[in-house]
């Protein structure tokens, strides 16, 4: 049985990368950006990268080189050598996935991505699913679990079966993709849905017409989206989608 995806995660407005605003000291998937989402009373969306040691850190890129002015690919470095790495507009470093767990305390919604490892998409994975299950044990509150790579989702449902997946979709233009044009055609049809025992998509807000996706809506999946930049966008967006990830602009809270 697929679990599903809890309903705070259609109510709530996901913050990318959580609520960030470097010009406040808050640059994405910093603490200070998770925090101020947890009192704003938004939900959460931070992504996952692994270590040399294969722990999970709160970080989006490979490189480091954009977030802390220090150049290299975080998967070569440990855990505590991440931790002392500090964020470029901030004076703390690199948040563990068991850091930010206790920040949340299940407060909010938190949606969170393991960014693929493979580097093409493929099975080439394991670690990184691992030590993000082994950190959520007890973990009390409305998480969910996304990824763009079916491969990390599938292992997600073979580590952590009750816990809710989905997948990450988009239009996968291959000129913005280091994919092959076939990979990019098959993971835009979104074929693995049911394979990897999915429960819902988050799919690119610019492609929400996509057939497959309207398909995926029929059935009764929830479809989330990224990343809605505007209010004007947002509203466009909420025509298809059932709740949305943002950035750049205060989304209005639901009541």
């Amino acid at each position: 049985m697929t679990p599903s995806l809890p309903a705070e995660f259609l109510q709530t407005p996901l913050a990318h990368r959580a609520l960030h605003d470097k010009t406040q000291s808050r640059p994405e998937n910093s603490r200070a950006a998770i925090r101020a989402a947890v009192e704003a009373g938004y939900g959460i969306e931070v992504d996952l990268q692994l270590t040399s040691d294969d722990r999970a850190m709160v970080f989006h890129d490979y490189d480091m080189a954009r977030l802390t002015g220090q150049s290299g690919p975080i998967r070569q470095i440990t855990a505590t050598q991440a931790s002392s790495t500090t964020l470029l507009h901030a004076d703390d470093g690199i948040p563990t996935l068991d850091e930010v767990l206790d920040l949340v305390a299940g407060k909010v919604p938190l949606l969170i991505e393991l960014k693929d490892q493979d580097g093409a998409m493929g099975t080439d994975v394991g670690a990184l699913e691992q030590d993000a299950v082994r950190a959520l044990q007890g973990y009390d509150g409305p998480l969910a679990l996304m990824s763009f790579n079916p491969n990390s989702v599938a292992e997600l449902a073979r580590l952590a079966p009750d816990l809710p997946r989905g997948l990450v979709t988009s239009s996968y233009d291959p000129q913005d993709w280091p994919l092959s044009e076939e990979t990019c055609s098959h993971l835009r049809a979104i074929p693995d849905f049911d394979r990897v025992g999915a429960s819902f998509i988050s799919h690119e807000v610019h492609d929400l017409a996509r057939p497959r996706v309207a398909e995926l809506k029929s059935k009764g999946v929830p479809i989330l989206c990224w990343t809605v930049r505007s209010p004007e966008q947002e509203a466009e967006a909420r025509k298809v989608a059932d709740n949305v990830t943002f950035e750049g602009y205060l989304a209005a809270q639901p009541g």
